[in-house]
């Protein structure tokens, strides 16, 4: 076994670390607080947050707060393992 083998794809981009982070340490997050804490365009979060939507990794729920539209992000319960399997992956690289 490599030592890299379980350095997860899904999170080769520093915007995905960075979602993925963010809803490790919060139930959910919605657009606009990705966009601001991540410091990134509307675009690039969406492409990421698609990326990441469609490995299973994170849940996508729409709805309105009042008028306007919201979208809130979660971590599933498999993105959590496989993101938790990458982090591990990553220190055991750095240690060796």
């Amino acid at each position: 076994m490599s030592l890299i083998d379980n350095i997860n794809k899904a999170f080769d981009h520093r915007i995905r670390l960075g979602i993925m982070s963010v809803l490790m340490v919060n139930d959910h997050a919605d657009f606009k607080m990705l966009k601001e804490l991540l410091e990134v365009t509307d675009g690039n979060l969406a492409s990421h947050t698609k990326a990441l939507e469609k490995v299973g990794y994170i849940s996508v729920e729409k709805q309105f707060i009042g008028r306007k539209p919201n979208t809130r992000y979660a971590a599933t319960r498999s993105g959590k393992t496989a993101f938790k399997k990458h982090i591990e992956a990553l220190e055991k690289l750095i240690g060796k």
